[in-house]
């Protein structure tokens, strides 16, 4: 609970007895590596916090699994998609290795916002940063070369080598042997 509270602290100023109250809307879970958090399928109700470890979003096709994002510690998700409209998830969310994900339940965290208004800028950031790591993504596929992607992704942090090869590879739309040469190159 302590990255959380880090995490929120580092985004609004808040003072101790509404933190106290807001971080015991958190449930924590330890996920095992390639346990399903999320399944295709399920109705999502809860925004999720990585205070250890990663996820991959995959996206299950007739003819393969697809990557379809990474995230690692310090950083919020869920399937908005499946929170705003009540659909059903069309991905799987699985944990990269061991995993500690923090939950809170949506109508606890739209609860927040009227409570705390502080909690509203919180909310605000924390999709401000998704958005901009969408966008961020969109466009290094449309102007970088996969070894350009895999460079700026090891920049950002070094946990990407915690990532299996075949998911890396799907991730950054390469084959396996593709990034292996990439890799090599690099060396």
């Amino acid at each position: 609970m302590e990255s959380l509270k880090k995490y929120i602290r580092s985004k609004i100023d808040v003072n101790a007895i509404d933190l106290k109250q807001i971080l015991k809307a958190y449930d924590s879970k330890v996920f095992k590596k390639d346990q399903t958090i999320v399944r295709a399928g399920q109705y999502v109700t809860k925004y999720y916090f990585i205070a250890k470890g990663g996820i991959r979003i995959v996206i299950d096709t007739p003819e393969k699994e697809v990557t379809a994002w990474l995230i690692f510690e310090n950083n919020f998700f869920s399937d908005l998609e499946s929170l705003r409209t009540g659909q059903v998830s069309k991905a799987r969310i699985v944990a990269l290795d061991e995993t500690e994900i923090l939950s809170i339940d949506a109508k606890m965290m739209h609860q927040f916002y009227t409570d705390f208004p502080e909690w509203q800028k919180f909310g605000r950031l924390i999709m401000e940063d998704a958005f901009l790591n969408v966008v961020e993504s969109l466009i290094s596929f449309q102007i970088m070369d996969a070894e350009t992607r895999y460079l700026n992704m090891l920049k950002k942090s070094d946990v990407i080598n915690r990532v299996p090869l075949k998911q890396l590879a799907s991730y950054l739309g390469i084959t396996p042997n593709s990034l292996s040469r990439i890799r090599k190159n690099i060396r």
